[in-house]
């Protein structure tokens, strides 16, 4: 893998100091003096004048096309001494479905989506500032599925939406996002949100994260066997704090739980979908429906006079991770790992965390609950009929993917610090980096 298919070694560098000098969010830290912050900005955008010394507060909008819906991030940063380097204060967060990959034969729909969504920009930065707020679109695994065609097509229309905007369109605003950076820009924020991006410490949190289209996993290995035993595009190495680290990071397209779906259905790359039925005996045997992912809409049913259930459900996911996932050298001495977007959905589906306010689980809680749903299909088939798929998938991408320990344990969470836990953050301070902010 190149340098610049992940993130460069300074410029992760350079981002990562951006981000731990936020720790106002968690803890307080001496800083030598740097630029200001919004001062740097200036120097690219349009200025407004201000009292010297005086508190300023600035924007930045970044949006995540992922497969399954489109999110708008708002951040709200303030400069309070030239001195010193920002505070985040606020994050604006509100999504929409489906994502911009279900337009992919009706782009201008897509543009649509986001036309409406940068309206929360509009109310929530204000207007004089509009023109120094950076607006930015990174796209994930739904339109890495797309033929490139397609996928170019809409992200030209986010291009056209952006530039009628009245906001700061940076180059590059508009691209699609590699999963290794987004594995690495997720682990980075979470760490930085829970406080454990430390000088003197080597303790973190590994991420797992689970979207339609694609799964990443990240951390940052205890043993040099993991580094040695694993593919070479599965290690990310940069410099902090006079110490050089080497994360484990993969994003596995394909992987995703909608796309898990596909694969166990056996309709992946299928044809005739206006005929065809797709079966599995991970849906209730009496479960005739259709489902729509991609832009694609399937026709899905249980096996009417077949058998279903746990057992079976596993054996179907078992093919779907089998010679996919690559089991890390070592999980077990690597602390709690974070996990969100679909693992925390489901957790709440299957009533396992409280959806406000998350919670820890073992690996071993999603197996049990697994076979309580699949073993009471008909309970779910109503209002969450494919519950028993998507958790049994979860499982067996736990056990049998990864190759985690049923008592390792898992944070589910959906923010930190009322901050979304997603690459989002990280991506936005190094667009910030880019514009020479720092």
């Amino acid at each position: 893998m190149s340098l610049q298919a992940l993130v460069l070694p300074r410029r992760v560098l350079s981002m990562v100091l951006v981000i731990l000098a936020l720790t106002h969010l968690t803890h307080a830290q001496p800083q030598a003096p740097v630029t200001d912050f919004s001062a740097s900005l200036g120097n690219l955008l349009p200025c407004f004048s201000r009292p010297v010394n005086s508190s300023h507060i600035f924007y930045g909008v970044m949006f995540d096309a992922g497969s399954t819906g489109t999110r708008i991030h708002v951040y709200t940063f303030i400069q309070n001494d030239p001195e010193e380097l920002p505070v985040l204060d606020n994050e604006m967060f509100h999504s929409i479905k489906p994502g911009l990959s279900a337009y992919a034969d009706m782009p201008e729909m897509g543009g649509y989506t986001v036309r409406e969504l940068l309206k929360v920009a509009e109310t929530t930065v204000p207007r004089l500032e509009w023109k120094r707020t950076p607006l930015v679109l990174k796209a994930t695994a739904g339109l890495r599925l797309l033929p490139p065609e397609k996928a170019a097509a809409l992200l030209e229309q986010v291009r056209d939406v952006f530039d009628e905007s009245p906001f700061y369109v940076p180059d590059d605003s508009v691209s699609i996002m590699n999963g290794t950076n987004e594995g690495i820009l997720a682990w980075v924020t979470v760490n930085f949100l829970t406080g454990h991006l430390h000088a003197n410490t080597r303790k973190t949190v590994g991420i797992l994260d689970l979207g339609g289209g694609s799964t990443q996993i990240t951390f940052l290995p205890q043993s040099k066997k993991t580094i040695l035993k694993s593919p070479a595009d599965y290690v990310a190495k940069f410099d902090l704090f006079n110490s050089t680290y080497e994360l484990y990071t993969h994003s596995y397209l394909g992987n995703g739980l909608m796309a898990a779906r596909l694969a166990a259905l056996g309709a992946l790359g299928a044809e005739g979908l206006d005929w065809r039925v797709f079966t599995s005996s991970c849906l209730p045997k009496k479960f005739r429906d259709e489902w729509s992912f991609g832009g694609l809409t399937y026709r899905v049913s249980g096996i009417p006079d077949g058998y279903a259930g746990y057992k079976l459900c596993y054996q179907e996911m078992l093919n779907v991770v089998k010679g996919i996932i690559h089991q890390p050298y070592e999980l077990k001495h690597t602390s709690v790992f974070y996990a969100f977007s679909y693992y925390y959905d489901r957790a709440v589906d299957a009533g396992l965390i409280d959806g406000t306010q998350g919670g820890m689980l073992e690996v071993r809680d999603f197996k049990k609950s697994a076979k309580e749903v699949c073993n009471k299909m008909s309970k779910y088939c109503n209002v969450h009929p494919f519950l028993c798929m998507d958790m049994t998938y979860i499982t067996c991408l736990l056990k049998d993917g990864f190759g985690f320990k049923e008592s390792t344990v898992l944070q589910l969470t959906k923010k930190v610090n009322n901050v979304e836990t997603s690459w989002a953050l990280g991506a936005t301070f190094d667009h910030f980096h880019k514009l020479k902010i720092h």
